[in-house]
């Protein structure tokens, strides 16, 4: 069987929950391939699918919603790249269709979420498994006349598939399709280098899980160290004069390249950042309070903050609080207005997409 992923090249949350879900599918099922499709960094996946046996293609399926940066949308740009991809995507079919055909294998197409999947499973004459929390119809639905086109045919797109595994704090995704409810979708952290873990052991305490996605924020480094009994975790920042500053602020530490934030998540005990769907998932897995700044123009962003309050222990802050340093990280955190998620929602999606694989070979 070969399972065949597209994922969203929108940002890196699409791509680490179908790391969770390929990683417990493997388990189950070691003997399938799995091909994973996305244009999503080449380094965050190697990351992410360490020690899976998948093959990567690089194929762009989809825009989503183009940045400005980790908190700002940039409608205008994403219309421009829209139709720019309408133009590129036949070309695009057609070679991967003909390279799935080449591999002579009964095929499962997911979906997480790009709507030309509804396509290419048709051509392929395969079933197709939407995973995802939205779809872009529901992104672009609120930005107004000019995304009205774009709306109806991804809604049309969505309306194809066999099945939905919907995700926790999830958009409407009004697709008439069966669904499946997952719990929270997250992978379990891996160990991390002794030197890692004698350095976050040592003052200062508690440890701060700071994450703002692929794009970062360029928050001031001066910011931290208005915190100086707290030590602040990061991702090493591309721009090497932001990594150098930061290298030498006491109170911050840089994950190695090989360390994933969900690897240090134990060692922490709350974490700063934007809404998002894989980071929420993983802190809330671990327990983590989570400070998170409000983000406007993306309407998954309400989804988030409504799943924040009510199954996570949490501060909320403006954007001008967290760019002026006023990040309460010494004040109590709100409590949530519901019980805890369970995180077992890769294994039950894993399963859903087994049983429809299986399906599909004994209708072969």
């Amino acid at each position: 069987m070969l399972i065949y992923v597209c994922i969203s090249s929108h940002g890196f949350g699409h791509a680490a929950r179908q790391a969770a879900m390929l990683r417990e599918l493997h388990a189950l099922r070691p003997d399938w391939t799995l091909v994973i499709s996305t244009m999503v960094d080449r380094h965050f996946l190697e990351l992410v699918f360490r020690d899976l046996p998948v093959v990567f293609r690089p194929v762009q399926w989809d825009v989503g919603m183009l940045q400005a940066d980790a908190l700002g949308a940039d409608p205008a740009a994403t219309l421009e790249a829209l139709q720019d991809l309408e133009d590129a995507l036949p070309q695009r079919l057609d070679q991967e269709v003909a390279w799935i055909r080449r591999q002579e294998a009964p095929v499962l197409v997911v979906g997480d979420i790009p709507p030309v999947a509804a396509e290419l499973a048709e051509r392929l004459q395969a079933p197709l498994v939407w995973m995802g929390n939205f779809g872009w119809d529901d992104i672009y639905e609120p930005l107004g006349s000019a995304f009205e086109g774009w709306v109806r045919r991804t809604r049309a797109c969505y309306q194809r598939g066999s099945l939905l595994l919907r995700c926790p704090f999830s958009l409407a995704m009004r697709w008439s399709v069966q669904e499946i409810a997952l719990t929270l979708v997250a992978a379990q952290p891996r160990p991390i280098p002794g030197a890692l873990v004698a350095e976050l052991q040592e003052p200062p305490s508690p440890a701060v899980l700071v994450g703002f996605g692929g794009l970062g924020l360029g928050l001031d480094p001066a910011l931290f160290q208005r915190w100086p009994d707290h030590r602040f975790l990061l991702n090493r920042p591309r721009n090497p004069d932001l990594r150098d500053h930061l290298a030498l602020i006491k109170n911050v530490t840089l994950l190695p390249d090989d360390v994933r934030p969900l690897d240090v998540m134990p060692y922490c005990r709350r974490h700063l950042g934007k809404p998002g769907f894989s980071s929420f998932c993983e802190a809330m897995a671990a327990n983590l309070g989570l400070h998170v700044v409000q983000r406007d123009g993306f309407a998954e962003a309400a989804a988030l903050m409504d799943g924040l309050r009510q199954h996570a222990f949490h501060r909320i802050l403006r954007r001008e609080d967290l760019e002026s340093g006023r990040w309460g990280l010494d004040q109590p955190l709100q409590p949530p207005s519901h019980n805890r998620l369970a995180a077992t929602g890769a294994l039950e999606a894993a399963q859903a997409v087994q049983r429809v694989a299986i399906d599909t070979v004994q209708r072969i």
